[in-house]
């Protein structure tokens, strides 16, 4: 079974999401048999590179709140995550251009580093004092090594801003025709879909669900046809 996950870097509730799924898969009895993919989404793809605020500033100018309550939502976050066993900073973090990592997320897909990095970028966004957006990208090489990639591999791909570009904007794209508007969005086997950090007890029972009506396979056609099976492949005779 396969589990795709469109997610953000700069989503609080992506963070807090993947761990309480990840609860829930840790529990169930088919994990071995459970492919999990992370799929790109970015919650503000119209910022500019180097255009990076305080997330503070940037809650109060896009949800018209004041700061007050800006930060008790921060609050609020942190408390969520420190339940999940997350770090979080509520104060001071900052907010900017995620479209960079999503490249490197499918750079690390390709050599099976995908998990380990997705969950790297998010401990440093939300958890770290150093920034992931005003370092430049000697900060994502260095995450990305960390996660198990090669520095020169990930300084090729930052260097070239076509790299995997149209890998993330095909995430994007799949993520709008599937009805997802917001993140984190599971989709189960391209049958169910689950939006939002729901509680692990939610994601325990949409595994279960969606394993237990996976669709057996129909043969088409019956007979002795020829294939190649453990013991080889069998020698047409010709008298």
């Amino acid at each position: 079974m396969r589990v795709e996950i469109w997610s953000d870097i700069a989503c609080p509730w992506c963070y807090v999401g993947k761990a309480r799924f990840e609860k829930a898969l840790a529990a169930f009895p088919h994990r071995d048999e459970v492919e999990v993919v992370h799929r790109s989404f970015e919650l503000d793809p119209g910022r500019a590179k180097g255009d990076v605020q305080p997330v503070i500033t940037m809650l109060t100018a896009k949800y018209g709140m004041s700061e007050a309550q800006a930060q008790a939502g921060e609050e609020n976050l942190g408390a969520q995550a420190a339940a999940e066993g997350l770090d979080y900073r509520t104060r001071g973090r900052d907010h900017g251009n995620t479209f960079d990592m999503h490249r490197l997320l499918h750079l690390a897909k390709e050599h099976g580093r995908q998990d380990e990095l997705i969950q790297i970028l998010y401990r440093a966004n939300f958890a770290e004092e150093r920034s992931v957006f005003t370092e430049g990208d000697d900060r994502l090489v260095e995450l990305a090594v960390e996660a198990g990639l090669d520095a020169a591999s990930v300084r090729t791909v930052l260097a070239d801003p076509d790299a995997y570009a149209d890998a993330v904007r095909a995430d994007e794209r799949e993520a709008a025709q599937l009805g997802a508007n917001g993140v984190p969005f599971f989709v189960l086997d391209r049958t169910y879909g689950v939006s939002g950090a729901q509680p692990a007890e939610v994601f325990t029972q949409a595994l279960a669900q969606a394993w237990g009506e996976r669709s057996p396979l129909k043969p088409i056609a019956q007979g002795d046809a020829e294939a190649c099976g453990p013991d080889g492949c069998a020698v047409p005779q010709h008298g």
